[in-house]
Order: structure tokens, then C-alpha cells, then sequence
């Protein structure tokens, strides 16, 4: 029964990361486009337009998908469906007040925020046209994590496909169109700047339709399932009905302490552009310079590194529920059973990602980004590929520890991990002067330092210890093995055709190098490949090439 359930949470969290992968192509297909309109400035005003929005969407609804699934899933669990409800209608109270008073803030604080804060005074008209999107994004949380509490991924799943979609569509629109409005605005050295801050803004438009595009989908979906709701509270077999004050207290016993463990984790970044441009202001670098080394930061780097983030993010979401649920009624070797799985998937796509940036940095960034001098971006990539590891790790543990009810451990443990990583970061750009270089390097001491703070406390609230063979061992070596293939096909056909043919080459060699040598090591076992969607398919194709057999 145990091995059905982690079958299923696994199939769902497959699911969720498959849809999350595709949505972060898709992304990636039209930042590339973007980039090129809005150019080195143009994405230096949306990136820091974005770590703002970002920090504002940690106060208000980062947390809630989390903290609606675990309540709900918690209930559910029990067959207290009408509990289950209030959930949702206390969270969708949360998400009218801070996000309306957010959303607020940012807009009519937009003009601080930008020049006094930031030093980036032209991001101000992207930040204001992002504000709205505040409010609905905390809509769409309590949506998602509703239907998650209900162990279904596919509501998020559609929601995500759609709104990304229309997100391109509208954002690659947006920043050509405002980006002839803005150079009309000015002339002489302006007309450039005020095009890329408006190119930023009608980039940035894109994410605000795509949102509102997600919600109206949700909306119509839960207008569809509410009727089946209605029958299943009829059911309820909960005989107390938790009072509005408890599920108030509820809320903000699991809201408070995500936020605070998911701002300190990821406010790292707006702190980082803060300190980074104060920097670099100090010691005479113009604005125009930083902002440029700050879009090829966003605009590049993380755009690449967010692909495998995305993935783990996805696992650990489908995981929490499910977590929750074998908390409810399960043992603990079911709960380390979990841990383990959802832990070795992780790590089973973020090595090889990691190893792809370090090797192929510059032939992948050329691919997509062919109008940009990619070498500092591709050397940013391989010099921070390997906090993608680290990153995706810390996710899974994260969640862990939230799902267990040791909320505030994720917390402590980002919040002395920030420190570090603010000195480190310091250090680098003032003693050592590595500029944009410092962020990434400061980042992996900030994602390893989680990692092994929370492992520690894993350990010690429940006996688990991560199995090393195949969560690490042999997903290195198959990464090993990928490298060097990749890298010598790269090298053949270059000497033949042009590098752009050339590195996809060197990337389909990656994928079926390192999926093979994956197999072959004995890294995924038939049971597990069968456990993801079209799995026995699967493993029908690798026993006809020989390459699984029945003993693993």
C-alpha cells in the first residue's frame, strides 16, 4: 500500500514537474526574444523590478500553496471536508488583505523604492505596471493550494501552462511596442534609456496578463468542482466544525513561519542587488554599467538556473500533501521512504543540469542568446552551476521539515545561511573586487550552508539520514561520464559545421549519455522508472536496447 501511495504523490509530482519544465521552456523561448528588445539596460530594470515583486509576493502568497495544501490535505486526510472548506475561505481572506495592501504599497511606493532604495531610478514604470500583479498572484495561491490539498496537481499544472503562454505572447508584445513609445519620449543619450525602461514595463505587462489569464481558469474550474465539494461535505464524517478563530490561528501558525523562511531564502536576492549596486556606486562604477551586469545576471543566468529549480519546486509540492497525509496515518520509515524518493529525483536532474552549465555555459547561451556577447554570463553559469544542486536540495529539505510541523527550523536555518552569505558576499566585492562574479560565488556558500543545516536537523527530528550511493554518487558519475561525451561531440563538429549545430549536438549527447549511464550504474531501479507517467512504456524501450533487465 505504502509503495501505491509513493507511486502515486510521485506520478503527480512528475506531473507537476513535467508542466513546470515545459512552462520554463516556454519562458525561456520568449525571454530570449525580450532580452534582445529590451537589451543589457532593458533587462537590468526588469531584473531588479522582479527581485522587488519577488520579496513582495514572500509577504503575501509564496506561502499559501503550501500552507493551503498542508491544511487541507490534513483534513481531507480524515474525511473533514467541511474543515477542509473553511480552510480555503480564511486563506482567500488572507490573500484580500495583505495582498491588496501590498499590492498598494508597491504602487504608490514605487517611486521610492526605485530611486532611494534600488538606485535604479527608471525601473520605476515597470515596478508600477508589475504592482497589480501582487493581488492576483495571492488568489491564484489559495486556488492551487486548494486543489493540492486534494492530492490533484493538474489544476496547478493547466493554471501554469496558460498563464505562461499568455505571458509570452503579451510580454514579447509589450516590450516591442513600449519600447518605440519610449524612445519616442526622448532624444540623444535618453532615447535609449527611457526605450529600455519602457521595453522593461511592457515585458513585465506579460506577467500580469498571464496571472489573470491562470485565475480566470481556476475560477471556472472551482465554479465546476464545487458541486462535488458540496457531496463530499455532505459526507463529512469530522464531527467538529473548527471555528473561524482556529482556523485564523491555523493560517498564521503555518503561514508566519513559510513567509519567514521563504523571504529570508529568497530575499538574499533583492539584498544582493541592493548591496551589489551600493557597491558599485561607491566605488565609481556608472549606473548604466552595474544595471547592464545585473541583466545579464537576471536576464541569463538566472533565466538558465531557474530551469531546474523549477523542477525541484514542482516535487516539493506534490510532496508536502502527501507528506502530511502519511504524518497523519503513516510510520516513520514511510516518512523517510518519502524523503528519500522525492530527494533522489531531485538530485537525478539537478547534477546533470549543474554539470551541463559548468561544461556548456557559452555553446548554450550563444544558441539562445545568439545577438548578445555571452562570455560573462556563460562564465557566471559555470562558475554557479553547481549552487543548482545545493539549491534544489535545500528545497526538498525545506519542505520536509515544513510537512513534519517544524516550522521554524527552515527559518533559523535560512536566516543564518543569509548572514554568512551577505559577508561572504561583502567580502568579495570590496576586498576582493569580483564584481557581479561575487553573487553567484556568495550564492553557493548561502544554498550549501542551508543544505547542511538542515540535514543536520532532519537528523535530529526524525532519524533521517540522506542515502548517499544514489541520491549523489551515482548521478556524479553519470554526470561525469555525460560531460566528457558532450564536450568531445561538441568539439568534433565544430571542427565541421557551425557551433550553433554543434552544441545541440552536444546536448542531445548530454540527455542520452547521462539517462544511460544513469541506467547502466544501477542509479533507477524498473520499480521507480514505473512510478513516473508513461513509465512502463519506458522500461519497455530500455529492456528492448538491453539496458534494464528485470533484476533492477
Amino acid at each position: 500500500m505504502a509503495k501505491k501511495k509513493d507511486g502515486g504523490f510521485l506520478m503527480q509530482g512528475a506531473i507537476l514537474a513535467a508542466t513546470a519544465l515545459i512552462t520554463k521552456i516556454i519562458g525561456l523561448a520568449y525571454r530570449i526574444p525580450v532580452t534582445n528588445i529590451m537589451g543589457s539596460e532593458g533587462n537590468g530594470y526588469y531584473g531588479i523590478v522582479f527581485q522587488v515583486y519577488n520579496l513582495a509576493l514572500m509577504l503575501t502568497s509564496y506561502s499559501l500553496p503550501m500552507a493551503v495544501s498542508k491544511l487541507v490535505s490534513a483534513r481531507v486526510a480524515t474525511g473533514q471536508y467541511r474543515n477542509a472548506y473553511r480552510v480555503y475561505k480564511g486563506a482567500m481572506t488572507f490573500a484580500v488583505l495583505t495582498g491588496g495592501v501590498v499590492t498598494a504599497i508597491v504602487f504608490f511606493g514605487a517611486g521610492f523604492i526605485a530611486t532611494d532604495i534600488m538606485k535604479v531610478e527608471m525601473s520605476v514604470y515597470a515596478l508600477r505596471v508589475l504592482a497589480p500583479c501582487i493581488l492576483i498572484v495571492a488568489f491564484l495561491g489559495v486556488f492551487r493550494g486548494f486543489f493540492q490539498g486534494f492530492g490533484t496537481m493538474m489544476p496547478t499544472a493547466f493554471s501554469q501552462t496558460i498563464e505562461q503562454i499568455v505571458n509570452a505572447i503579451v510580454s514579447i508584445a509589450g516590450a516591442y511596442m513600449l519600447l518605440k513609445f519610449g524612445e519616442s519620449m526622448a532624444s540623444g543619450e535618453d532615447k535609449n534609456t527611457y526605450g529600455a525602461a519602457y521595453a522593461a514595463a511592457g515585458a513585465t505587462l506579460g506577467t500580469v496578463a498571464g496571472a489573470f489569464a491562470a485565475l480566470l481558469f481556476l475560477l471556472f474550474l472551482f465554479a465546476i468542482y464545487k458541486q462535488v465539494l458540496k457531496r463530499q461535505m455532505r459526507r463529512d464524517r469530522g464531527h467538529r466544525r473548527e471555528s473561524w478563530r482556529y482556523i485564523y490561528k491555523l493560517l498564521l501558525l503555518t503561514i508566519a513561519p513559510v513567509i519567514l523562511s521563504a523571504t529570508v531564502y529568497n530575499i538574499s536576492n533583492l539584498l544582493d542587488q541592493a548591496v551589489f549596486t551600493n557597491v558599485m556606486a561607491a566605488q565609481g562604477v556608472s549606473e548604466k554599467e552595474y544595471t547592464e551586469l545585473l541583466g545579464m545576471f537576471s536576464g541569463q543566468y538566472d533565466t538558465m538556473t531557474n530551469i531546474p529549480l523549477s523542477v525541484a519546486s514542482a516535487l516539493a509540492a506534490s510532496f508536502m500533501p502527501s507528506l502530511v497525509a502519511t504524518i497523519q496515518t503513516g510510520t516513520r520509515k514511510e516518512i523517510h521512504n518519502k524523503i528519500n524518493i522525492v530527494s533522489r529525483f531531485n538530485m537525478i536532474i539537478a547534477i546533470p543540469c549543474a554539470a551541463g552549465f559548468m561544461t556548456l555555459a557559452k555553446p548554450i547561451l550563444d544558441l539562445l542568446y545568439f545577438t548578445q556577447d555571452n562570455t560573462i554570463p556563460a562564465l557566471l553559469l559555470q562558475i554557479g552551476g553547481i549552487s543548482v544542486v545545493f539549491f534544489c536540495l535545500s528545497t526538498v529539505t525545506n519542505a520536509a521539515l515544513q510537512g513534519m510541523d517544524y516550522m521554524s527550523k527552515p527559518v533559523k536555518n535560512a536566516a543564518i545561511s543569509l548572514v554568512i552569505h551577505l559577508i561572504a558576499l561583502y567580502i568579495m566585492l570590496v576586498a576582493f573586487k569580483w564584481s557581479i562574479y561575487s553573487i553567484v560565488a556568495s550564492k553557493i556558500i548561502f544554498a550549501g550552508a542551508i543544505c547542511i543545516l538542515n540535514a543536520r536537523d532532519l537528523e535530529r527530528v526524525c532519524g533521517y539520514v540522506q542515502e548517499r550511493k544514489k541520491t549523489f554518487i551515482i548521478p556524479v558519475i553519470a554526470a561525469v561520464i555525460m560531460s566528457i561525451f558532450s564536450m568531445l561531440v561538441r568539439l568534433f563538429f565544430e571542427l565541421f559545421s557551425i557551433p550553433q549545430f554543434a552544441a545541440v549536438a552536444a546536448l542531445l549527447t548530454a540527455i542520452i549519455t547521462y539517462f544511460v549511464s544513469l541506467i547502466l550504474l544501477g542509479g533507477v531501479t524498473e520499480r521507480e522508472l514505473i512510478m513516473v507517467p508513461k513509465g512502463r512504456s519506458i522500461v519497455r524501450i530500455l529492456k528492448k536496447f538491453h539496458l534494464l533487465n528485470s533484476q533492477r
